[in-house]
């Protein structure tokens, strides 16, 4: 995982508050007033919303030295778009909305960096719709896999291990789909040694066969994450 530049690290310098939150508890949900931008110390805060009819979709994982804000600036009534459910327990700084305006507002190089942070977020979530729509199921998951390597993917002498546990549910909200076809995908490509699971985790042995079957535009590192 890529730390937060130096620059948008500033935005620790400002007044804030240390708070805890449990597991399957939220920092924010969809729909709440725009309280604050958080900054995770500890723990890992998934991002997703969930459909009317109960469905989830997961669009990013965000854990250490990651900011967590879905929101737009200098807006009246302003509400989250999205969920952060905490994934494990978290300990993190809040800066509460008014306190990162009235900063942004006086430090020119802040805010340019805060909107480079902004814009990339939209950009992966922009891409990860992207995948969903012109891939279908399989690609959904192949991309999925790919962003997974990109973000916690740790290189062995058998392929790259994603070191993530996450059950096939969790996998298969990432892809908007049902556990059961993230299965059937998932035991295809094991059967033809695309990939295999050590301790709960995925080792993928052949990328470029994920990339090749979803014809990879070969995006930049920094949209094809999951983080």
């Amino acid at each position: 995982m890529v730390d937060t530049s130096v620059e948008l690290k500033e935005l620790l310098s400002i007044r804030h508050i240390v708070k805890t939150y449990n597991k399957d508890s939220y920092l924010f949900q969809e729909g709440d007033p725009i309280k604050g931008i958080y900054f995770i110390r500890t723990g890992k805060v998934q991002i997703g919303k969930v459909t009317p009819e109960g469905r989830e979709l997961t669009l990013r994982i965000c854990g250490r030295n990651q900011f967590v804000g879905e929101f737009t600036l200098f807006a009246e009534s302003a509400k989250y778009m999205l969920d952060a459910k905490v994934m494990e327990d978290v300990e993190c700084i809040k800066i509460s909305v008014d306190d990162l305006e009235e900063e942004l507002t006086h430090n020119a190089k802040l805010a340019v960096s805060f909107m480079k942070w902004m814009g990339i977020n939209h950009q992966k979530t922009q891409t990860k719709f992207r995948d969903l729509l012109l891939h279908g199921k399989k690609g959904a998951l192949y991309s999925t896999l790919i962003r997974m390597t990109n973000s916690y993917g740790v290189p062995n002498e058998k392929g790259t291990m994603i070191d993530m546990t996450l059950t096939n549910q969790e996998l298969a909200n990432f892809c908007g789909m049902t556990r059961e076809v993230v299965n059937r995908l998932l035991s295809d490509l094991k059967k033809q040694n695309i990939l295999s699971t050590v301790d709960g985790k995925m080792l993928i042995h052949d990328l470029d066969y994920l990339k090749d079957e979803i014809n990879c535009e070969n995006c930049p590192i920094a949209f094809c994450k999951i983080d």
